[in-house]
């Protein structure tokens, strides 16, 4: 399909959904009177306008699918305007800029329980949620046995690009370092649409103070979107643990992502996790049946 055939489809798309949203506010809705009896439903094309502080004739021409530029302020008045719900909003900028809008303010992310099943019935692959941040906010047993606990109220000790670059007594194999580019493209990628956040500015100012390897990794500038890789990492209990892993975005929430790691074949891998979560179920059980002991003599001691 020729690239102005695409534009035009893409131009009447967006009018055809500004029209739809168009048509389902009322005038009380949005705090204007009814006024005379209307031969459609919904605002007139008028009223948008003056509600999204644009001229008249601007905004029919928006609805006629015309080939005009939209700035960031007139989208995001128009979603105001409209009454447009985060997942409208992001199809406008969608569809008018080809590219979500910016945000500028954090919101810690729910975790479904439907989510939280998935990481669970993955079984030997590790596997946790990541948020725009990169801190990581849910996970399973094999993430927690291969990359240590991330219960902690602590943000940054679960910050994966913290982790990766203050950590010590990591592998400088070609295989790693390519993995720390691509992790700071990746944080680089995201710390675009939060520019205005002060915590990207603190974070990204102690990291380059900390790591040189950080610091040399930053001033590249390098962007990237990165689906999959590999790694191979030291495990202090059964040695070397190799894996590919790859990204995948969250349907609900543009917010988080994905990040599972599949075990490599022939190193052995599988065995060595299978027997980390063994160990980690049978020190769950002596610590369980020593709070119960402590609960029996508790007990007795209470009714002697």
């Amino acid at each position: 399909m020729a690239t102005n055939q695409l534009e035009l489809e893409r131009q009447h798309e967006l009018a055809e959904f500004l029209r739809s949203r168009r048509a389902r506010l009322s005038p009380q809705q949005v705090g204007l009177p009814s006024g005379t009896r209307r031969r459609t439903p919904g605002l007139r094309r008028g009223e948008v306008a003056v509600l999204a502080g644009v001229s008249p004739e601007w905004y029919t021409w928006l609805e006629q699918g015309r080939d005009i530029h939209v700035s960031e302020q007139v989208l995001e008045s128009l979603a105001r305007a409209l009454h447009l719900d985060s997942n409208e909003r992001a199809h406008l900028f969608l569809l008018a800029h080809r590219q979500l809008p910016p945000v500028e303010t954090y919101s810690p992310p729910t975790i479904s329980a439907t989510l939280q099943q998935f990481l669970d019935q993955l079984g030997l692959m590790p596997a946790c949620v990541v948020d725009v941040r990169t801190n990581v906010v849910a996970w399973n047993k094999a993430f927690r046995v291969v990359f240590g606990d991330y219960d902690t109220p602590s943000e940054r000790e679960r910050n994966l690009v913290w982790r990766l670059f203050t950590v010590p007594s990591k592998p400088r194999t070609d295989e790693w370092m390519e993995l720390l580019r691509v992790y700071v493209a990746q944080f680089r990628a995201q710390y675009g649409r939060f520019i205005n956040d002060p915590w990207w500015t603190q974070q990204i100012s102690e990291l380059k103070l900390i790591s040189a390897d950080f610091a040399e990794l930053w001033e590249r500038h390098d962007v990237l979107n990165a689906t999959e890789g590999r790694k191979t990492m030291p495990h202090p209990l059964v040695g070397d643990l190799a894996f590919d892993f790859l990204w995948l975005q969250t349907v609900d929430s543009p917010d988080l992502r994905l990040l599972i790691h599949t075990l490599r074949n022939n190193t052995g891998t599988a065995e060595k996790i299978e027997r980390l979560l063994a160990c980690d179920a049978e020190e769950n059980a002596q610590n369980t049946q020593g709070d119960l002991s402590y609960e029996v003599a508790a007990g007795n001691h209470n009714n002697g």
